[in-house]
This record gives structure tokens, sequence and C-alpha cells, in this order.
């Protein structure tokens, strides 16, 4: 007998066999499990956003175009014109609407693993063909067996995040050229942490015709406007602005970007003390015995303990959120990542670890 009002036949068998995308409460928590910037805006700041978002026409639907967004992002990012550029409520619809414009019978999606968990669960919500392609133990790139997966497969789309999610590192550049070089169809380089890691290919979209670049301003601090921005040849663009819904980006999210992007120079001042944070946690870290470290590029930093479960569950109890990422692929067996915050949340974390490490010995 069915446990649900909803007859059995409607909803498809693979979206009642899953899960919705997990968010732990954090209330009370230090929370520093979801990669956020911790730190707010100035007061001033905060007061322009407000004026400005006051001045919204809430009654009228958003510019599709949003063009003065679109010019900032251009100015700011050193996005030329001649490249198109693509607008996202997150950059998590921007892989949605990439793979619905190629998802075709037969259709295959592929990207490195493991990596950000949306790549698998958008091409399974689209019901295309999915080819994950391990990286190597320690988290580098495999790139014979990623050329030979693409010889195999013919992807449409290959993503590759630039730092990887959850691995924190850089993979070789031009391992990453020649994987875009030999690639079918088109290569989506994820650049989410790019603020923290000072290396792009969004200079390169010129050599490669089949490159898109794809960033989001949530990781700058602005997690909560929801805006993911790609650049790519034309071509690209006017395909997937097919797929858009036709006001994705709304009117309160448009203005938040425009005003934030006047001040980017207070995100970047934000992200250099988040880097320097990454530096003290990391030195912490690698002298600990019970601990692996593995370098980052991006504002976290993934380890290996010997009971990633039990740690997770004890740093909770301290009121300190973390990601375990134990059982979730088999190369990130008794792993754990923390989030860079402020120093005294990572002050908190680190006597947290450092007590339910103890405990645990």
């Amino acid at each position: 007998m069915s446990t649900t009002t909803i007859p059995d036949w409607v909803i498809r068998e693979d979206v009642r066999n899953t899960s919705a995308y997990p968010v732990t409460p954090a209330t009370g928590m230090v929370k520093l499990d979801a990669m956020e910037n911790p730190y707010t805006l100035p007061e001033p700041l905060r007061q322009a956003l407000a004026a400005r978002l006051a001045t919204v026409d809430l009654n009228r639907y958003p510019d599709p175009t949003a063009p003065q967004l679109r010019q900032q992002l251009r100015q700011v990012m050193d996005i030329p014109e001649r490249h198109g550029l693509l607008l996202g409520n997150g950059s998590d619809e921007i892989i949605q609407i990439a793979i619905q414009a190629v998802a075709r019978e037969g259709a295959t999606v592929m990207a490195i693993e493991p990596s950000f968990v949306m790549y698998r669960i958008s091409a399974r919500h689209a019901r295309v063909n999915f080819v994950g392609v391990d990286l190597k133990p320690d988290f580098s790139l495999d790139e014979p067996a990623t050329l030979a997966a693409m010889r195999e497969h013919r992807p449409a789309i290959v993503f590759i995040a630039y730092p990887n999610n959850p691995s924190g590192n850089l993979y070789d550049a031009e391992a990453i050229a020649r994987i875009i070089r030999a690639a079918p169809g088109l290569v989506v380089v994820d650049e989410a942490y790019q603020v923290f890691a000072g290396a792009s290919f969004l200079q390169r979209l010129d050599e490669f015709p089949n490159l898109m670049v794809m960033r989001t301003v949530s990781k700058l601090g602005l997690a909560g406007i929801r805006l993911g921005y790609a650049a790519a040849h034309p071509d690209w663009i006017a395909e997937f602005d097919k797929v858009r819904p036709p006001y994705n980006v709304g009117v309160l999210n448009q203005a938040a970007g425009e005003v934030m992007l006047a001040h980017h120079a207070v995100l970047v001042e934000q992200a250099e003390r988040i880097l320097a944070e990454r530096s003290r946690l990391y030195r912490w870290l690698a002298q600990r015995p019970d601990v692996i470290c593995f370098p980052s590029d991006a504002n976290f930093i993934l380890i290996r303990v010997k009971d990633a479960p039990g740690i997770y569950a004890a740093m909770k109890q301290r009121k300190v959120l973390i990601r375990t990422l134990h059982g979730s692929h088999p190369l990130l067996q008794q792993c754990l990542r923390l989030t860079v915050g402020t120093p005294q949340e990572n002050d908190a974390m680190m006597l947290a670890l450092e007590q339910a490490l103890a405990d645990a010995a």
C-alpha cells in the first residue's frame, strides 16, 4: 500500500527514489559547512543597499536583459562585449539550463569526480546519461582517463570545477586546455571560487570556441541574492538563452547585484581576510599527526581523519557545523570539509576539532 497520497505512476520513479538536497539547520551553530563568506557588509554599504532596494518596483517583472547588471559584470569581471553573457539564479540554474539545452535522447554529460554534486543531479533530472571520471587519489586530474572517457562517450558537456569542490585544488591549466581541445562538445569550467584562487580561464575564451566559464557571486559574500553568470561564444549563449526562464533573475537580485558590484573592492578585501585565515587554519591542521589536510585554493580545506562521521557528530554537539563527505565518493572516505570563517569562528572550530579528536583517540 502506498505511503503517499500521490499515485505511484504520477511522479517519476527516479525522483521518488531520491532525496531533496540536504541543508542542515544551523540556528545557534558556528556555521562552517557551506563555503559562505562569513563577513557581513559595512554599515554604510548596508544603508546604501537598503536605499537602492527601496526604489525597486516590486509590482513589475524584471527586465530579462538586466542591462545595468550585465554592464557592471562586464566591467568589474573584465568580460569583453564580444563574448556572450548568461545570467542565472545562482550557478545551479546555469548548470540546469546548459544540460536542458543538450538533453536529447542518448545525450551524455560528463564531470570530473568527486566534484560539485549538482552536475550529476541536474543530469539525472534531465534524464541524460551521466559519466563521472575519477580523480587520482591525491585529487589531481587524471588526464588520460578523462580523454579516454570523452572518446568513448562523446559527451555534449564536460564540467570541470576550477578550483574543485570539495578537494579545493586547482588542476594543471594546460591539462584542462588539452581536454577542452579534445572535447567533442562544450566544456564548462566552473570558477565558483575564483576570487580565492587567482586563476581563471576567462581570458582564454577566444582560444576555445567550445569553452564556457561559469561563476557565481555567492562566494564573494552574496550567497543570499542567488546570482550566477557564464561567458562563452555568443552562439552558445544564444541557444542557452532559449531555455532560460524568462524572468529568472528578480528585480531585488538585480538591484542588489548592481550596488555590490559598484563596491566590489569591499568584497575583495573580505576575500583577502579569508585567505589569511585559510593560511592560518592550514598551518594548524598540517602540524597535527591525527589529521591529513589537502592543499586548498578555495575558501575551505578538505581533511581526512580516522572517524569522520564521529568527529562531525562530536563537533556538531559542540555547536560547530562542518560538512562530512564520508560515504559520498570512494575518494572521500573519512573526509570532512571545513569552511574558512572569521578568526573567532576558526578558533571555535579548531578547539572543537581538537577536543573531538582527543575524545576519539
